[in-house]
């Protein structure tokens, strides 16, 4: 079930009325049965691969917290890493490595290889979980897997105590609006709130509605309506000069902004109509001034996941500038790993890597050399664009294959500005199209949440937003870019 769609608008109506006439009993009952209807929609068979690592996960937390040896905590820590890993490796990475080994199998003229799955399994069970003879990505496996593993990490580390509620738990996993997409929440954030009884307060319920109005502004309005041009301009890449594509690769970084932004909105804003507290996931983040920093603002729950459970447990920068390169790069591949089954993906993290290691120099260069950069609105704004290409010329390859990446990144080289933009859409469209993204940033700069406090304000900005959301959307049910990762 998609949030930018009529029958999310009705399942959130009606859930959020059920919920707040329920005792506290009625509602992590109400909240878990109905987001297990909201995950079974799309395919009913992964519930069971998602109720099994709930189980693993559920005993692992509470088998570590009960013993006292160390290294049987370690071993039950181990399993359910394991567990949770080797089903996301399963079906994210299969048909990838299978790929990948058998092409090189293939180039040393060798006849064997890895075999298709549906060779493999028993003819019913590839049918479930198989199409066209690929393997089918069970949807939002690497947001919930993360999620669940960062409950035993920190069960483990002592610094949650183990949830003895399974049914508690189970939601903590499953929560509706965040199963699908993110945030990526910690158990510290999330447990105590289903535990908690909210009472029904307007304010919340105002700042909810209107972040969830807002987020799907972004997906239906924007997002969707750059995307004919990127999708127009990409495919194919080869038939398009180079300030077409120059204009669809800008377009296509607030495209993907507006997207994975505007679903996070809508999940945020959802839990705290509920009266839940989700952690931010993005806070403008093409007003950065370094790749650092832009990190610090884009997809947030993720870069600090990736931080605290792989960055630097390998070490950080507690050993020296070498190890803390290295590290750097490490974590960025493994990013680009966990966002897509594809090369493009490991160059597209190889290339953020690259950026946070040359960021790393540049600083500790300028420290030695006792340089200052003026902070003022001219430094600020090189920063910000130059942060920007770097960020949108990676964008290319998340996008695209490794050889349309090098086919629009040459186009795009050899550009010229006396080229015609070649677009589905009209001269008067385009410019609307250039109007919502500064409208965004003007937007975002002074009012990342839109203010609720007044109640007249509310009353008046809602209905507009959600008729104009309505009258300029693109309505066709787009699926959101992270929905299966």
């Amino acid at each position: 079930m998609q949030f930018n769609t009529i029958q999310f608008i009705l399942f959130f109506i009606v859930v959020t009325l059920a919920y707040f006439s329920l005792s506290w009993r009625g509602r992590w009952m109400l909240l878990l049965a109905t987001s297990c209807y909201f995950y079974m929609v799309f395919k009913p068979v992964f519930i069971l691969i998602l109720f099994g690592t709930i189980v693993i996960d559920y005993y692992a937390g509470i088998w570590i917290a009960k013993s006292q040896d160390a290294k049987q905590k370690k071993l039950l820590l181990i399993i359910s890493l394991i567990s949770n890993i080797g089903i996301l490796a399963f079906f994210k990475y299969y048909d990838f490595l299978q790929d990948s080994i058998n092409n090189i199998l293939a180039s040393m003229d060798l006849r064997f290889g890895i075999p298709p799955l549906t060779r493999i399994l028993p003819v019913k069970i590839a049918e479930m979980i198989t199409e066209a003879g690929h393997v089918i990505l069970p949807i939002g496996l690497s947001f919930h897997t993360f999620q669940a593993m960062s409950y035993t990490i920190e069960v483990y580390r002592g610094n949650q105590a183990a949830e003895k509620h399974f049914g508690i738990y189970a939601l903590y996993v499953m929560f509706y609006p965040q199963l699908v997409a993110g945030p990526i929440e910690r158990p510290q954030n999330m447990l105590y709130q289903f535990h908690s009884y909210f009472k029904y307060d307007f304010e919340q319920v105002k700042q909810g509605l209107m972040q969830m109005a807002f987020g799907l502004f972004k997906k239906m309005v924007i997002a969707d309506r750059l995307s004919m041009v990127v999708d127009y301009a990409y495919d194919p890449a080869s038939e398009h000069n180079g300030l077409t594509l120059l204009t669809a690769t800008v377009f296509y970084s607030f495209q993907i902004y507006c997207d994975f932004s505007g679903y996070s909105d809508m999940a945020i804003g959802a839990a705290r109509v509920m009266g839940f507290t989700l952690m931010d996931n993005f806070r403008s983040p093409y007003e950065a001034k370094s790749i650092p920093e832009f990190w610090g603002r884009w997809h947030i729950s993720l870069s600090t996941w990736f931080r605290d459970y792989l960055y630097i447990p390998l070490g950080g920068n507690r050993k020296g500038e070498l190890m803390k390169y290295r590290n750097q790069l490490i974590v960025f591949m493994v990013s680009g790993l966990w966002h897509g089954t594809s090369w493009s993906f490991v160059i597209w993290g190889g290339l953020h890597g690259i950026y946070q290691v040359l960021a790393s120099i540049r600083e500790k260069w300028m420290r030695k050399a006792n340089i200052n950069v003026p902070d003022n609105l001219f430094f600020r704004s090189i920063n910000v664009f130059l942060t920007f290409m770097l960020v949108t010329l990676a964008w290319v390859f998340f996008r695209n294959s490794i050889g349309r990446s090098v086919v629009i990144l040459k186009e795009i080289a050899n550009l010229s500005f006396s080229d015609k933009i070649l677009t589905p859409l009209n001269s008067v469209e385009m410019w609307f199209c250039v109007f919502l993204i500064v409208f965004l940033l003007i937007k975002e700069h002074y009012y990342l949440k839109i203010p609720t406090r007044n109640t007249t304000v509310f009353f008046i900005l809602f209905p507009i937003i959600a008729f104009l959301t309505y009258f300029l959307g693109v309505l066709t049910e787009n699926q959101f870019i992270y929905f299966q990762f």
